[in-house]
């Protein structure tokens, strides 16, 4: 990547809340600050501003301890117009090798436009039908795809547009991969009925599925810190359920396949 490259843009995005959507979009972009690379990040949800807020916690956390956490540049959009929501990530974005977009947990015309100028969609859900039914609908006999949910019909037809446009437009191919959190709650058939349906429904649509992260107290302790697993040194004692957290954030971040830009320095993590 070069210094003048566009940044690369992350999209957390899934149209129902409570699937771990923005806990995950704040240790992605602090793994990514660890990695020695320029990290910005926007929240698109002024009400809740989750992301926004654990990331605020963190800079007062480092500013009263005064210690180093490696974080990320960023912000919260307010408006409702399109174009002052990219004017404003052209500010933030300057510089930045990746820049990290938390977008409300319900159907927004904001956060479906970032979600089509992607580069790497990220949609977390939880192992149930409930949420699988945001981007397909199954069968109640058998449990196969019967249709593409809306939210998948759009991004299959964003993805098929950038493909076309590639070219000419120097756009990368969009990235959309299923992130799969709180496995370790499912029980072993409604698991494998999950297991066959993202199959037949990643090979409709093109995209492919990773671990996430399980159903964790550590991850809503840590909030109003803002530290999190990675911050070695800065937790005090763990337990082995901390450790094997943090080995499955670093899992995620691998299974994502993001494209790293020369400078960066060793992980520290």
């Amino acid at each position: 990547m070069s210094e003048t490259a566009a940044p690369h843009r992350i999209v957390f995005a899934n149209e129902k809340g409570g699937t771990g959507k923005s806990t995950t979009a704040v240790h992605v972009a602090v793994a990514l600050a660890y990695h020695g690379v320029k990290v910005a990040a926007i929240d698109l949800d002024p009400r809740q501003r989750t992301l926004f807020r654990y990331l605020e916690n963190r800079a007062e956390t480092a500013k009263r301890r005064d210690i180093d956490l490696p974080t990320a540049t960023f912000d919260v959009f307010e408006g409702d117009e399109t174009a002052a929501l990219d004017a404003q990530i052209e500010r933030l974005s300057e510089g930045a090798d990746f820049i990290i977009f938390d977008t409300p947990g319900r159907d927004d015309v904001l956060a479906r436009h970032v979600a089509t100028e992607a580069d790497t969609l990220v949609t977390p859900l939880n192992d149930s039908f409930v949420d699988f039914d945001l981007i397909g609908q199954v069968d109640a006999e058998n449990f196969k795809v019967k249709r593409l949910s809306f939210y998948a019909e759009l991004i299959w037809e964003t993805r098929k547009k950038r493909a076309m446009s590639q070219l000419r437009d120097q756009r990368r191919e969009m990235d959309w991969v299923v992130v799969r959190n709180r496995t370790q709650h499912i029980e072993a058939r409604n698991q494998k009925r999950i297991d066959q349906a993202l199959h037949e429904l990643s090979k409709r649509v093109g995209f492919r599925v990773a671990r996430g992260m399980s159903e964790r107290v550590i991850y809503r302790e840590l909030f109003p810190s803002g530290l999190t697993l990675l911050d070695k040194g800065h937790l005090g004692d763990l337990g082995t359920s901390h450790l094997v957290a943090r080995q499955e954030l670093r899992g995620l971040v691998s299974g994502l396949n993001l494209p790293m830009p020369d400078r960066r320095k060793a992980e520290t993590a």
